[in-house]
């Protein structure tokens, strides 16, 4: 499982990075999800979002899932490219994969990335 110490994570298994403001979902994430077949990101550029707000739809051919802004701000960028390559989220969600960017973001109360590995282990079992 890859876990990328720069970025900062969620219960819910999305992933931040403080220093460009990326927001995706985690390796773990997509694993669970299996084959993604559909993104549907449910917000524009220019718009504020609140930690917590879902910012994207994930649709594999095992389940859908919401996806939560893990942290509040003004989106920057939203990565209009993934509907149309939606199996980007399994193969690079650290990279390609990201979803949006939000300006201003804390992080709050995330986790770091040993603490979130520990919680994924927790929960693989």
């Amino acid at each position: 499982m890859n876990i990328p110490s720069n970025l900062k994570y969620t219960k819910s298994d999305e992933w931040f990075d403080p220093s460009t403001g990326a927001v995706g979902i985690s390796d773990f994430a997509q694993s669970q999800l299996s084959d993604i077949v559909f993104v549907e990101l449910l917000v524009e550029e220019g718009e504020e979002v609140s930690a917590g707000k879902a910012i994207a739809s994930v649709e594999s051919v095992k389940a859908s899932a919401e996806i939560y802004s893990p942290v509040a701000g003004k989106v920057s960028a939203v990565n209009k490219g993934l509907s149309d390559k939606p199996e980007t989220l399994n193969s690079d969600p650290f990279g390609e994969g990201w979803m949006i960017k939000i300006e201003g973001g804390s992080t709050g109360d995330m986790m770091d990335s040993s603490t979130y590995e520990k919680d994924c282990e927790g929960r693989a079992h």
